[in-house]
């Protein structure tokens, strides 16, 4: 049955959404708002910006779009969700009671403690002098969170308790993050290997992706400022199948539960950031939408056409279909601009993207837009470039080669994406 889609978003996210959706057969119009100079090679931008849902709305009703796919947060918490689906329109992601989980970190903290999900000790704080002294009885190193969103940078990690002093005065005081900073989540400092579990949920059931590693620190080893990633790698062979069963049991399963206990429904993506550490399995965060950059390695090895299982996901019948996934590795570098995750310049011209024509590489474009004939620099990461191969390293190196054939004033991206996967023998 031939299907008009409006993918919601800009970034390199809804890029790879975009190019495994156009690959539907039943995808006959695709349409993306806003979208971004990679998009508008594959589908139609419109000029909406994510946040503003009534003009969203509006343009799906006149259009007669028959299914909205949601990519950032953003859309979702301001109930995005919620208002096509009061217009009967379908769409593809967690409503605003559902997407607190990722909205709220208080919230998340809370509904994993309700529900028996292992997470790190945490407090809650939107007054200054308790959350001083939670910092006076807990010493670093500790874990500072804002509360709301904050575009995956409103994480503090502080090794001393002088850092863990001067995050708190940025968050709470000087409202580093503005309103996302109003509260305060103090929490349990973890150690262990990272690693996103993501599945596909139709609110009763569940259909896990292939694992992905992200890397947040913006340079190499693992240093420097979060960022909201700087490359991924998949598939990540981090859990054996008894820690798989643990993530399935413990904590995708009672979410979904969770969720439709309290009469809002989990659709769409959830993510789980995990901190594994030999048999302790804790919950670090929840996402409410496919991860990015994960994005940009899981996309390229599903098997099964995306827009089937996101109808399946709406429709609530997940559990009849089967997700096939190549045995093929994928890595993606990201290309950030100069000053990135800070300040940063944008209308610079992107030069070599003409050169990258491999069969094996995929360039998605998060900061870009096209000016006349050229693409220009419009974000903090700029650029995905994913390779694919049989093997881990056969993926990194086409990843990487593609990448130094790209230029701008400025660029920047790690050298090390994927290394600890070699380092496991991963290759």
């Amino acid at each position: 049955m031939p299907v008009k889609l409006l993918v919601v978003g800009s970034g390199g996210r809804e890029h790879a959404l975009v190019w495994a959706l156009a690959r539907s057969p039943q995808a006959t119009q695709l349409y993306v708002a806003p979208g971004n100079a990679g998009t508008a090679r594959l589908a139609t931008n419109v000029p909406i910006k994510a946040d503003d849902v009534a003009g969203l709305v509006t343009f799906a009703r006149q259009q007669d779009i028959d299914l909205v796919v949601v990519g950032p947060e953003i859309p979702l918490a301001l109930g995005l969700v919620d208002a096509l689906q009061r217009e009967g329109i379908r769409a593809f992601g967690p409503t605003a009671a559902a997407a607190q989980l990722e909205a709220s970190k208080a919230f998340s903290k809370a509904f994993m403690r309700q529900h028996r999900i292992p997470t790190g000790a945490y407090g809650s704080f939107s007054d200054y002098a308790s959350a001083l002294a939670y910092l006076d009885a807990h010493p670093a190193p500790i874990v500072l969170k804002a509360d709301g969103l904050a575009a995956g940078k409103g994480v503090l990690v502080c090794q001393t308790d002088r850092e863990a002093r001067e995050g708190l005065q940025a968050i709470l005081r000087d409202r580093r993050f503005g309103t996302a900073g109003e509260r305060v989540v103090i929490e349990e400092y973890l150690t262990g290997q990272e690693v996103s579990v993501l599945a596909f949920s139709d609110g009763k059931s569940l259909a896990p992706m292939v694992l992905a590693q992200d890397h947040k620190a913006a340079y190499d080893g693992d240093r420097g400022p979060n960022t909201g990633g700087m490359g991924s790698y998949a598939p990540a062979p981090l859990l054996d199948p008894v820690m798989l069963h643990r993530v399935s049991t413990e904590v995708l399963e009672p979410v979904i539960a969770g969720m439709a206990q309290a009469g809002t429904p989990y659709v769409g993506v959830l993510y789980a950031g995990l901190m594994v550490n030999g048999d302790d399995l804790r919950v670090l965060e929840f996402n409410c939408r496919f991860g990015d950059p994960e994005t940009q390695v899981i996309l390229p090895l599903l098997k099964t056409d995306l827009l089937s299982i996101v109808e399946a996901c709406v429709s609530g019948g997940l559990d009849q279909l089967g997700l096939e996934w190549s045995p093929r590795s994928a890595a993606c570098v990201v290309l950030a601009a100069d000053g990135y995750p800070g300040d940063y310049a944008r209308g610079l011209t992107i030069e070599g993207l003409e050169n990258v024509a491999e069969e094996d590489v995929l360039v998605f474009h998060a900061g870009t837009r096209q000016d006349g004939s050229r693409v220009i620099t419009d974000g903090g990461r700029v650029l995905g470039v994913t390779g694919l191969g049989d093997t881990l390293q056969g993926a990194l190196d086409r990843a990487y080669a593609a990448a130094g054939a790209i230029r701008w004033p400025g660029v920047f991206y790690r050298h090390d994406i994927g290394a600890k996967g070699l380092a496991r023998g991963d290759a």
